[in-house]
């Protein structure tokens, strides 16, 4: 069984949305804005990278990403040589850019279920806050990886859902803190 990791920065509100500038979105780069740049804070992100055996992202992370991380041949080497899933009903097989990769489309969340009972090693998941929610809702999102910032967003998208659900109990294995007020949290779903 493979182990789904959902990675995420994060403001204290629970936002996660324009963390690195995107367009369209009033605080758009809120992890950098305001924020004193602290290397260490990112370690995780550079360690997920080797870690990683594929990554998943929805429709709309995988058009972000697609035309700009291909080209990012040092940051995200690791992510470009690795198998990619994107979970979409819309995405078709013509829209996938022919330089990024192997790329697989993923119809619906039984289709992850599916893939996570294969072999092979964790599955990273990137941006893609409402397949965030909707993996979390449906009991397939194994360890959380978060950068939490000392922010507070208010609008946006937010990570987890406001679905009337039974409480899940997640277990901390580690956890960090940083001179800039950066958080490093990583818990595992417990079932």
């Amino acid at each position: 069984m493979r182990t789904l990791i959902a990675t995420a920065f994060v403001s204290l509100d629970g936002v996660v949305e324009g963390p690195g500038g995107e367009p369209g979105y009033r605080n758009s780069g809120w992890t950098f804005n305001g924020i004193e740049f602290d290397e260490v804070a990112y370690e995780l992100k550079g360690r997920e990278q080797g870690e990683a055996t594929a990554m998943m992202m929805g429709r709309v992370s995988y058009q972000t990403f697609s035309p700009v991380w291909p080209g990012m041949t040092v940051e995200f080497a690791g992510y470009n040589a690795m198998p990619k899933y994107v979970v979409s009903t819309t995405l078709r097989d013509e829209d996938l850019v022919g330089n990024w990769g192997e790329t697989t489309i993923l119809r619906s969340l039984d289709d992850v279920a599916k893939l996570k009972e294969t072999e092979g090693g964790p599955i990273i998941l990137h941006g893609s806050a409402e397949l965030n929610r909707n993996l979390a809702d449906a009991g397939l999102i194994d360890r959380y990886h978060l950068l939490l910032f000392p922010v507070l967003l208010g609008a946006g998208k937010k990570l987890f859902s406001d679905t009337d659900k039974d409480k899940q109990n997640l277990k901390l294995v580690e956890s960090e803190s940083y001179g800039n007020g950066v958080q490093k949290l990583v818990y595992d779903v417990i079932r």
